[in-house]
Order: C-alpha cells, then structure tokens, then sequence
C-alpha cells in the first residue's frame, strides 16, 4: 500500500519535471546508514548485512527502506520540485543503485547515476543521481585518497562530476560536483588523521578547478557535498576553498546522546549563489522521541544490530542554487 501511494505522487510530479528547467538548481545530500544489498560481495565485509546475518537483512527490509528513500524524493518535489542532483553516502555498490533509479517506484522520474568504487573494508560507497534534463554529464572519476600511503586504513574515495547545466540567464555553463563521505570520528586518531587527508585532498582538488581564476568573472561552478563527519566549526573547514552554507539556525543533522551536530554539509564556490541556507529536512516519519535525551533524533535503520525500521541515522540536506 505504501508503494501505491508513493507510485502515485510521482505520477502527478512528472507532469512538473518539464517546468523545471529554468528554476533554481535543487541539490539534495543524505547519507542513507548502510544502504546494502542483501547478496555477498566478495571481497568487502559485508556479511552482517546478509540476510543470515547478524543484522537479518531481508529483501523485505532493502525494499522498505528503498520505498522510505522514495517517498522522501517525492516530498521534496512536492514542495518545490524534484532535486536535480543527490549526492548519497553510505551505499554498497551498483545493484544498490540500479535497483533504486531503475527498480523502485523512483524509476519513473528519469534519473541517472555515477558511483565510486573504492577500497573501503565494508565496500561502502558515494553516489550521485542526476537528472539528465538538468545535469548533462560530461565527465566523472573516483579520486583515490592515499590513506595506505600515509599508514592508514584505506577510505572512501571522493566522486568527481562534471556537467552541462542550464544559467538563470537561458545559457550553458559547467558545474563541477564532488561527492564525499570522509572518514568517521570515532576511529580514535587514526580517523582524524585519515579525514584530514581527505578533506585536503578535495581541497586541492577544488584548487586545481580554480586555478587563477579565482574572483573573476570566469570562476568555474563548484559544489561539494556529502557527510564531512565534521561540523562547521571543525579545523578542516579553515581553508576550505568553498564556502559552506548551513542554516545557522538548524539544529544539525546527527543527533549523539541528545546533542545535534551538522555533519552533513553543501559547500559552493563564491561563484554560485545559494537561493537560501541549506537546511537539514525534518519530516515527521524521518525523526522520533528520545527516550534517553528528550527531544527529537532521526529514526535509524538499525540500533546497534537490531532492526529499528527507519530510513538514516542521518538528515538530508537540501540547497537550491541560482545559476
């Protein structure tokens, strides 16, 4: 039944998707709490999230949560239209992706997607999906970080994307999208060591975007986005290239032991204009009570190996942008 209803909103917003092409740039970011597939993939330590794992993770329990993910698209596009681009943390591999461009009831809303293939112990992966209509892709590559060089556990690479969009003015310009997910905090020095490596490798990456075009008219569009295990205080943001753009009055998107945090994060270059702050999206069914803290967390997939039944321990982010 809730398929049918999610199937159903989708149909009336295609009927929208056409008067999309001269608005604003809608960007969603969210990482989805290991987004696995419940087949073995050899070679990544994914077997807890078999079905005969620890974590009994059924096909019945994939395809809710894919369906949850589903209905979560719809109700950003029922508020003001489809996002044209997502960038997604925390998914296992293609068959993850397909299943949800290409399977679930998102399948009618056209989207595409490029993914990274990383060394990640537990294959955990970044994705991004894209409206061909509004993001004619170009080009994409994984950037590998040297962690093993440097004498830390290998991590996830960043995702490079480069593609045609439409300008508020009616031309084409390029946009560069980077998708990341950088190493947890809770992985003791080693993780900050790793997720400072990380973040200055997609720094120097944005740096050699740039160039020496920096604060002229010819400054290429760049967006960064993704889960930097970080707030917007946190010392790898002091000489980011990108400008972040949270809503100071957001209370965050992880919630640990009753204090909200914002780890998730939408960065633009000057040469992009946000519409308005990125905001953190605080539907009702994507959060729940907090018994030990008081107030309100998101409604995870999982508490520590038992089924909880929601979607991400994590909010999505979503940023319009003027082109």
């Amino acid at each position: 039944m809730k398929r049918i209803v999610v199937l159903g909103l989708f149909i009336v917003l295609l009927s929208r998707v056409a008067a999309q092409q001269q608005a604003p740039l809608r960007l969603l970011t969210w990482n989805l709490e290991n987004l696995f597939d419940t087949e073995d993939d050899v070679g990544f330590a994914d077997e807890e999230f078999l079905p005969e794992g620890p974590r009994h993770w059924t096909k019945h329990r994939y395809w809710e949560k894919m369906t949850e993910v589903a209905r979560v698209v719809a109700a950003v596009a029922e508020e003001g239209g489809l996002p044209s681009l997502i960038g997604l943390c925390e998914v296992e591999n293609d068959s993850v992706l397909r299943a949800l461009t290409k399977r679930s009831v998102m399948r009618h809303l056209g989207y595409d997607y490029v993914m990274t293939h990383s060394e990640d112990a537990r294959g955990i992966d970044v994705a991004l999906l894209y409206q061909p209509a509004r993001f004619r892709l170009l080009e994409h590559h994984d950037i590998r970080v040297p962690s093993q060089a440097h004498g830390l556990h290998a991590t996830r690479d960043i995702l490079y994307a480069k593609g045609l969009v439409l300008t508020s003015q009616g031309g084409v310009d390029t946009l560069h999208v980077m998708v990341v997910h950088l190493p947890s905090r809770t992985s003791g020095q080693q993780g900050d060591r790793n997720r400072r490596l990380a973040a200055d490798v997609l720094w120097h990456t944005v740096d050699s975007i740039v160039g020496n075009r920096a604060g002229t008219a010819a400054e290429p569009r760049i967006v960064a986005m993704g889960d930097f295990n970080a707030d917007s205080h946190d010392r790898i943001f002091k000489r980011a290239p990108l400008r972040l753009t949270d809503d100071s009055h957001a209370a965050g998107t992880y919630c640990f032991q009753g204090f909200w945090e914002w780890l998730d994060h939408i960065l633009v270059s000057a040469s992009v204009e946000p519409v308005s702050d990125a905001r953190p999206l605080e539907y009702p069914w994507l959060l729940e009570g907090n018994k030990s803290y008081g107030g309100q967390m998101p409604r995870r997939t999982f508490r520590g190996t038992i089924y909880h039944g929601g979607i991400s321990d994590h909010l999505p982010v979503l940023l319009d942008l003027q082109l």
